[in-house]
Formats: structure tokens, C-alpha cells, sequence
């Protein structure tokens, strides 16, 4: 007798991000010791050199090293550190976003890693495709205006429970509350005034 097995996905294990766990603590993060930030099953690593996010990692890829051009390493921790909620109320990652100048070639090389985007779309910010990784989703775009010749990592969005909570403890750090572009969600972007490198996006949770 043989057994239906569901295919193995693709699961985003890890994140580095080059700002210093200091600056994440002043936001309301848990920051361990190890300046490791895990959140939603994923874990982030702060302080790394660089600028921004400079690598992702996951599990079940067929990944060396590299997937056009982002930094790929294997993961670290083989599983998924505990689900928490952190003082901000950060339950976990919404998405991250990656933008390309060549959407076709940067999803191929997603493609062959075993990252298929799922679905795609042409929108007025450009053209966009996105994959549910795990915990979260991953979102390519191709900007109408690129602003720049190399993909890149651009940013994270993070699940609050309360946005308006989040809203009063950050202050004038914190954008102004508009609709999501996901319906039934609302969106807050994190300012360069906060003091991080790292686009940095809070979000509602999804509507039950």
C-alpha cells in the first residue's frame, strides 16, 4: 500500500539584517542576547555588516548560495524557534519584499531554487509576483522606475496585534494608518527617523 505525500515547500528559516539590536529593542522588539530576533517562526539575525538586509535563508530550496545575486546561505537552526509576541505586540512577518530590474530572470532563478512564484500581477508600482515561504510570503517587484541594476532585498513588512497601540508607542517615528493594499488590513510605514536602514512596514492582522 503506498501513501500520498504532500510535497516538501519551501520554508524562510533566517534573516540578517545589518542594523544594531539596539535600535530594535527601542521598538518594542525582544532581542536575545545574540542579538537574534526571532519572530514568527523565522529568526533575524541584527548587527551583521552591511546594510539593510543582506541575506535570507530557508529551508527545503535548492539554493548554493545565491538566487540571482541575493545571498542565500544555508540556515543555521534546522527549526523553527518558538512563536512569541513581542512587547510591541509583533506577532510575526507579513512578507518580505525583494525588487528586481529584470522580473522574468530573477523569477526563473526563484524558480529553479525551488521558489515558484505562485502568482503575479501588473499593478500601477510595476509588475509584482508573490509565494507564500512558511511564516510568511515573498513579494518580487519589478518597479516601473527601478532604483537600481542589481536585485536587492527592500524590506519586511511585520503582523502588530494592535496598530493603533503600536501607533502611541512609537510617536512621530511612525507614518500615518492607511488601507493595505490586502482587503480588510491597514499598514503603517516605520520612518527613517527611528534610525533604521531596513524599510520597515507594520500591518494589521488579517481579518478573521
Amino acid at each position: 500500500m503506498s501513501f500520498f505525500t504532500p510535497p516538501r515547500e519551501p520554508e524562510l528559516a533566517e534573516l540578517s539584517i545589518a542594523d544594531p539590536p539596539e535600535i530594535w529593542r527601542s521598538l518594542g522588539f525582544d532581542v536575545d542576547e545574540q542579538s537574534n530576533l526571532d519572530i514568527g517562526g523565522v529568526r533575524v539575525r541584527l548587527g551583521v555588516e552591511g546594510d539593510g538586509i543582506t541575506s535570507w535563508s530557508f529551508r527545503r530550496v535548492n539554493a548554493m548560495g545565491s538566487i540571482d545575486g541575493l545571498p542565500t546561505p544555508v540556515p543555521r537552526i534546522m527549526r523553527p524557534p518558538p512563536f512569541q509576541t513581542h512587547p510591541n505586540g509583533a506577532t510575526g512577518l507579513d512578507h518580505v519584499v525583494v525588487l528586481s530590474p529584470d522580473f522574468t530572470r530573477t523569477a526563473v532563478a526563484l524558480a529553479r531554487a525551488g521558489v515558484e512564484l505562485k502568482r503575479t500581477q501588473v499593478t500601477d508600482r510595476g509588475r509584482q509576483g508573490f509565494r507564500r515561504v512558511g511564516p510568511a510570503i515573498l513579494e518580487l517587484v519589478q518597479p516601473t522606475e527601478p532604483d537600481g541594476s542589481e536585485t536587492h532585498f527592500w524590506g519586511i513588512a511585520v503582523v502588530v496585534i494592535n496598530i493603533e497601540e503600536l501607533a502611541e508607542r512609537l510617536g512621530d517615528h511612525l507614518g500615518e494608518i492607511r488601507p493595505a493594499f490586502q482587503p480588510g488590513r491597514r499598514i503603517a510605514e516605520l520612518k527613517r527617523s527611528a534610525g533604521l536602514s531596513v524599510r520597515l512596514a507594520f500591518m494589521s492582522p488579517e481579518p478573521p
